[in-house]
């Protein structure tokens, strides 16, 4: 009896394979297992290149289905990014002065970014300049120096980089535990002095070298234009 009814359940499969045969081609793991069946019955001393071929398409699809996750994934944190970035010169329209955009700084901007500290750093300006405490008052020379850690390189509009410890000149005494830093190189205009605006961030991953600074160039570029408009009516 228990013959006959796995006889009729083999016939069963047979007869669904043989109206659907994509139904076991498409499974890889029974594709799998059915070659490694056909190797054993063909012995240790036959080479299969089909098998082998299989072997390397297997491979090469598993390659193409990580590339294609990682593409996916970078899509959608680009898309976040820019989404922050377009967020963040928004909040940089609305500021009606120069005394509410300082202090949209440490607040929602720094919110929008996710960094724990903001600072514009402005030369040759005293520290009884300093207008506000967002505000990091430095001596001419500062910011080149500062941004090429004092070597001879081309100084570039958007620096990424680890800090360990961060500058107190710029985050403050109470900043040692800042770990990366982003610095945007301002230009405010003609008979001005250079400027950054600093991020500083308690993550030592979130501001890497490595990282690409598009968005942050064009957040540089909007703030500059901003900043040099508030500067002219102050």
């Amino acid at each position: 009896m228990a013959e006959t009814t796995a006889r009729a359940q083999g016939a069963d499969w047979r007869d669904r394979i043989l109206s659907d045969p994509d139904m076991i081609l498409e499974d890889r793991d029974l594709m799998r297992a059915l070659i490694v069946a056909n190797e054993r019955q063909m012995g240790k001393n036959i080479v299969d290149l089909r098998g082998i071929a299989m072997e390397r398409l297997e491979a090469r699809l598993d390659r193409l289905e990580d590339t294609h996750r990682s593409v996916i994934a970078a899509a959608y944190e680009n898309l976040a990014g820019t989404n922050q970035i377009h967020r963040c010169v928004l909040k940089l329209l609305e500021a009606g002065d120069l005394p509410e955009l300082l202090e949209l700084l440490p607040g929602q901007l720094a919110d929008i970014v996710r960094v724990d500290r903001v600072r514009l750093v402005l030369e040759s300006m005293g520290p009884e300049d300093a207008p506000h405490d967002t505000i990091a008052p430095v001596a001419s020379g500062f910011v080149r120096d500062y941004v090429t850690l004092g070597r001879d390189v081309p100084l570039r509009q958007v620096t990424l980089r680890q800090c360990a410890p961060a500058s107190a000149e710029i985050f403050g005494d109470d900043a040692t535990w800042i770990r990366s830093e982003a610095l945007l190189l301002l230009d405010l205009g003609a008979g001005r002095m250079p400027g950054l605006l600093a991020f500083g961030a308690e993550d030592p991953h979130q501001f890497r070298a490595n990282q690409g600074t598009e968005l942050l160039t064009f957040l540089t570029s909007a703030f500059e234009r901003v900043l040099r408009r508030h500067l002219a009516a102050a």
